[in-house]
């Protein structure tokens, strides 16, 4: 659950702002000659949009991200790409920062319409497989097992609300990135940066000639991602994106192209301002379990701040929220801060104490 954070930041997409500032959707803008941002809106978020990239090729666009999985996203990203001059049947090549719906959730679509190649890091494109009815009840019985184990109550313990967008039975994304691994598109310098964390295979893509970082929800200039446990994937998601963090941090400086909000500058800054705001984060748990002995990462969760107060989330968020204070917990017991109780192999819920 992203909590607010204060950074060194110089906003650059001053138009972004202001439309942030009063709720609305920012314009399409070009960033650099031929690279454009578009915004495609989501429903019933509070981030509202994501912003997706079109860079110019020889012969038509490439994109990074797409953008949700509805009919008006996908109308959204038909206008937008027009106002750069070209089509949607002009799209040839489409490169996903992570599996989230409103990265990846029109790619499908995109395929079907335009053909164009799909790129996705190797540790995302893992979990893409069709899955059948009984692989999703063996998936939906290992997120009300953790969600258990976390101590939320039976109304919360229900199937993920949003799931992985998945591609036709029997296809597979066209491109696995590794780390480092060039995106080949003519007249540009893209590379994937594998950022693990948010998801396992999150990656942002550099171009240290056109001096820009594709973020994607790695760094965001107000809020930090979430960062959370999940069954099946990342067995210590904090752990990969504080090193993730360091990573960025050491970076040459450039302009910081997000997938939400708007563009920044600051990227060292800011990576380092979302590695102290973790820190905070550990401190504040830390106090709350030695004032709370006995806690589950729910009735803890229930106590910390957030960006609105716990009981005020809706069920997803208090959800994603309980499961970002597991990952905080995970590395609070490896530093010898906490330690579980209960629950551990055992029945019942897991308890923390200091």
């Amino acid at each position: 659950m992203p909590a607010r954070d204060a950074a060194p930041i110089a906003i650059t997409g001053v138009a972004q702002r202001e439309a942030w500032v009063r709720g609305t959707l920012p314009p399409v803008e070009q960033v650099r000659p031929g690279l454009w941002s578009i915004p495609v809106p989501m429903p019933r978020n509070p981030l509202r949009y994501v912003l997706v990239y079109a860079f110019a090729l020889d012969d038509g666009l490439a994109l990074v991200d797409v953008g949700w999985p509805t009919e008006d996203a996908w109308q959204a990203l038909v206008a937008g790409i027009r106002c750069t001059g070209h089509d949607i049947a002009d799209v040839r090549y489409a490169a996903i920062t992570h599996l989230h719906p409103d990265h990846f959730g029109l790619a499908p679509r995109l395929r079907e319409a335009t053909g164009a190649t799909l790129a996705v890091h190797a540790a995302d494109a893992a979990l893409l497989g069709h899955h059948t009815a009984a692989q999703t009840q063996k998936r939906d019985a290992l997120w009300a097992r953790q969600l258990t184990a976390l101590g939320a109550p039976p109304a919360a313990v229900t199937p993920p609300q949003v799931d992985l967008v998945r591609l036709p039975r029997g296809e597979h994304v066209d491109v696995v990135l590794g780390d480092g691994d060039p995106l080949g598109l003519p007249g540009w310098d893209l590379h994937a940066l594998w950022t693990p964390g948010h998801t396992a295979g999150h990656a942002c893509f550099v171009d240290a000639h056109a001096g820009v970082v594709l973020s994607g929800d790695h760094l965001l200039p107000r809020i930090s991602p979430n960062i959370s446990t999940a069954p099946g994937q990342l067995e210590h998601p904090l752990h990969r994106y504080l090193l993730s963090l360091h990573a960025t941090a050491t970076l040459p400086d450039a302009e910081v192209l997000p997938a939400h909000e708007y563009r920044f500058r600051g990227l060292a800054a800011r990576s380092r301002a979302l590695i102290a705001h973790h820190e905070a984060r550990f401190d504040e748990i830390a106090a709350d379990v030695a004032a709370h002995p006995g806690s589950t990462a729910w009735e803890i969760s229930t106590r910390i701040g957030w960006s609105r107060p716990f009981d005020t989330l809706g069920l997803q968020q208090r959800r994603l929220a309980v499961r970002e204070t597991d990952a905080h917990l995970l590395i609070l017991a490896d530093r010898g801060r906490t330690r579980r109780v209960a629950g551990l192999g055992e029945a019942g819920p897991e308890r923390w104490t200091a």
